[in-house]
């Protein structure tokens, strides 16, 4: 259980693609097409990532985006972060009348434990694990010419 929206999901994807090859520039749009995101959130994506120091721009010919510093120092949680509260308010589905007044509600520790493991993943997964799908690719490509 992933506890994040589509824009996290989608700026986790722009930064898996940079991180895929990170001693390669990619513009927006190219991104965009890999990714199958619009160009318009493409870039407001890497705008917003730039901004948190995620990314580096280039703007013209022979510029464009990638990492700011390396895949194995930018966790899933960095990116997460940016466009989610990554701390649950209230994590009980029958609200506070349940969890909070006396006993917890039935689901209450389950869902907790699923909070806390997907952060604790969100942590330890780093952008290192993207660096092999260029190579991967490639090679799938090449099986099946």
């Amino acid at each position: 259980m992933f506890i994040y929206g589509k824009t996290a999901a989608n700026a986790i994807a722009v930064m898996s693609y940079l991180a895929a090859d990170p001693a390669r520039r990619a513009g927006s749009g190219e991104i965009a097409r890999a990714r199958g995101i619009s160009k318009a959130l493409t870039a407001k994506l890497l705008t917003q990532l730039a901004s948190a120091g995620l990314v580096t721009g280039q703007p013209g010919p022979g510029g464009g985006y990638t990492l700011a510093k390396s895949a194995r120092t930018i966790c899933l949680l960095d990116i997460v972060s940016l466009f989610e509260q990554t701390a649950p308010t209230s994590v009980c589905p029958f609200g506070h009348n349940w969890c909070g007044k006396e006993d917890p509600c039935p689901l209450h520790d389950t869902i907790t434990a699923m909070i806390a493991d997907n952060l604790r993943f969100m942590e330890k997964t780093n952008l290192a694990v993207f660096q092999n799908e260029v190579r991967l690719s490639t090679k799938r490509r090449r099986a099946h010419a």
